[in-house]
């Protein structure tokens, strides 16, 4: 009797294009899927996140028991649910038979590795659900100095034709990216994200992670999020339709009672298989085409995707497991208790971390420019950054957000992903939001007892590294400019950085 294989497929891998479920073969292998308490807290996953990935799974399990697979699936409230991956995948195999375990390679090193101890013979396949493959990632990188992400972009534009003339890119410019920094306007009315309504399944999963993981951060209702792949294409379709067209302009803006704006809200859906990288960059690109949407707001869209998600994902494996202990700047502060809380008198943290706590998701300048931006002046141990934003995000997966909250936010991999630091004073938070006007500091004020703490702070860490950094090309004129200052405005500059610095050790309120 030929004995089955088992197919593993991980909750970030729901399409049935998925490489391990193409190499099966549907007459006598059995895919197998398992929630985990192992997989909710490694670290304490916000209870939306968790949410999300079970009714999606679930749903999917039952798209594929509708194609005639054969399903074995492990709900986590199963009484004979062992909670972690390997523990079901060897309860199964014993179960049906099986010795060989199917899987398309995860996207995490823990899971990589976890699976590598398997006592069964397990074939790891290729995820080619992604524009550039590791060998090809890697090819592109092994001759290379620095590994700057415009580069590689420009090269999936090329192989994959998105917004090309030939071989020229339309527009004759290959970035667009300095047409989309406005700042909030005045008034804005945009577009609320597409809101579904939750079937019984999602209901059931509710209900069950509000009980089981009520202790993590973050509130599990409301939930709106689409969890099959034609609610994900149907949000996909209301955002370039409704707000493609300003999403460039505004981008990078931040404002109050508008935690979405113009953005898409599908690098969760991207992520987890509901949609397909290369198809959706389609849908844009035919907005432009047809006159939908202009080009800087399609071209900076396009350029997430399929230039830094696949440059994210290539420094990832290219760098190895070892990436996320890394610690360039030698940082070791505790993370502040108020980004858990909110409890800050610094609007724009408060913002970002209460809008995190409600919708597991905060958009790029929010992560990067006022959460990111603050740690790392903080001298915050990069490893604790990195558990959180793993923690809190509802589209973090290791392999996209280590590089992004390492390397990009933290500066952590010592320059790989970013040429300098992310850092600003409360001056750029100021021009690219409305926070600032009812904040209970004062942006404008440097020292006094109402300074914007961003302020001293960005000071005393161009100082504090100034050995690292002040040969820098990028960062030359912040030097400049600090040299220029009265001796004894900088005194009491770096005095009121160490003051802040202290509070926050103390778990002050700031």
């Amino acid at each position: 009797m030929v004995k089955p294989n088992l197919i593993l497929v991980l909750g970030d891998q729901l399409t049935l294009d998925l490489a391990a479920i193409r190499q099966a073969d549907k007459s006598k292998d059995v895919i197998i899927m398992a929630e985990a308490d192992a997989e909710a807290e490694y670290v304490n996953h916000h209870p939306k996140k968790i949410a999300f990935i079970f009714s999606a799974m679930r749903h999917f399990a039952n798209t594929l028991w509708a194609s005639g697979w054969k399903v074995l699936y492990s709900k986590v409230d199963d009484p004979q649910n062992s909670q972690n991956i390997l523990g079901e995948i060897l309860r199964y195999a014993d179960e049906v038979g099986a010795n060989e375990l199917i899987v398309t390679k995860p996207g995490e090193w823990r899971l990589i590795e976890l699976l590598n101890e398997a006592p069964l013979e397990v074939k790891m396949i290729e995820d080619d659900r992604f524009i550039a493959s590791q060998v090809e990632f890697e090819n592109w990188a092994h001759d290379k100095k620095t590994l700057r992400m415009e580069f590689f972009y420009r090269e999936m534009r090329r192989k994959t034709g998105l917004l090309m003339d030939g071989d020229k890119p339309i527009g004759d410019k290959w970035n667009f990216d300095q047409e989309n920094r406005k700042s909030p306007p005045k008034k804005i009315i945009s577009p609320a994200p597409t809101e579904f309504n939750n079937d019984k399944i999602t209901e059931d999963v509710l209900v069950l992670v509000n009980a089981r993981y009520n202790s993590h951060f973050g509130d599990v209702y409301p939930f709106n999020y689409a969890v099959t792949p034609d609610d994900a294409n149907v949000a996909l379709d209301k955002f370039i339709k409704n707000s493609l067209p300003l999403f460039g302009d505004y981008q990078d803006a931040m404002m109050l009672g508008e935690p979405f704006l113009y953005h898409a809200l599908i690098s969760l859906y991207l992520n987890t298989g509901l949609l397909d990288p290369l198809e959706t960059c389609r849908k844009v690109e035919k907005a432009f085409i047809t006159g939908l949407a202009p080009l800087n707001a399609v071209e900076g869209f396009i350029r997430q995707i399929i230039g830094w998600r696949e440059y994210i994902r290539g420094i990832y494996f290219l760098k190895g497991p070892d990436y996320i202990n890394q610690n360039y700047l030698n940082a070791k502060a505790k993370l502040p208790s108020f980004y858990w809380s909110g409890d800050t008198k610094m609007q724009c943290i408060s913002q970002a971390v209460l809008q995190t706590k409600k919708y597991s998701y905060a958009h790029h300048i929010q992560r990067l420019m006022v959460t990111g931006n603050f740690a790392l002046l903080a001298d915050i141990d990069p490893k604790e950054v990195h558990r959180w934003y793993l923690s809190v995000y509802i589209d973090a997966f290791e392999w996209v957000e280590a590089p992004n909250t390492l390397g990009m936010s933290q500066f952590s991999d010592g320059g790989v992903v970013a040429s300098k630091p992310y850092i600003s004073s409360g001056a750029y938070i100021s021009r690219m939001s409305n926070y600032c006007k009812s904040c209970h500091y004062d942006v404008k004020d440097k020292l006094g007892d109402r300074a914007c703490p961003f302020n001293a702070l960005y000071w005393d860490f161009l100082i504090r590294h100034e050995e690292k950094f002040s040969s820098n090309p990028r960062m030359r004129q912040m030097y400049r400019n600090w040299e220029r200052q009265d001796a004894n405005l900088k005194s009491a500059t770096l005095a009121k950085a160490k003051k802040i610095l202290s509070d926050i050790s103390k778990n002050r309120m700031i």
